[in-house]
């Protein structure tokens, strides 16, 4: 039996499982958080949209969580505590609620939701998504060059051979 969801406090940070990637938002109470969406998005229709990436700018939201999450699984991921204390919660609620409505820069890699939520939080700005997907990328670019060089060292031997 899968255990329930904790109910979030205020300041934490949720995690949304979209499909193919992660969206943030941070608890604020009274079941709200705020986060960041593309302009496009129809006010009230949740679901942030991986169209955010396809734009330099989002809007800074207040909606419910039950919105924001829709069918998606959430959780609470307060996962930078132990390295980073975080700011005063009177402090990270008054900075989030003061951007609320307010369009801000957005950019995948350096200014997106992660990094939206962990600015809150921690004063740091963060993304271990793009972290982690950079890591893959030159993981995957090491592999191929080495299967290039293989390629080239079997070439140039079966030539040497003939």
């Amino acid at each position: 039996m899968l255990a329930p969801i904790p109910e979030p406090k205020p300041g934490d940070l949720i995690e949304i499982f979209r499909p193919m990637y992660r969206h943030w938002a941070i608890y604020v109470g009274d079941g709200y958080v705020i986060h960041l969406a593309p302009p496009s998005e129809i006010a009230g229709a949740g679901a942030a949209s991986i169209m955010s990436a396809l734009t330099d700018k989002a809007i800074v939201k207040k909606e419910l969580l039950c919105h924001v999450a829709g069918k998606d699984k959430y959780q609470v991921n307060n996962k930078h505590d132990e390295e980073y204390t975080p700011l005063p919660l009177s402090k990270i609620i008054q900075r989030a609620e003061r951007l609320v409505g307010q369009e801000v820069l957005y950019r995948l890699t350096s200014e997106n939701c992660e990094h939206f939520v962990n600015e809150l939080r921690y004063g740091v700005p963060r993304s271990d998504q793009v972290r982690d997907a950079v890591k893959a990328v030159g993981i995957a670019g090491v592999g191929l060059a080495a299967l290039g060089l293989v390629g080239v060292m079997l070439s140039r031997n079966k030539k040497q051979k003939q």
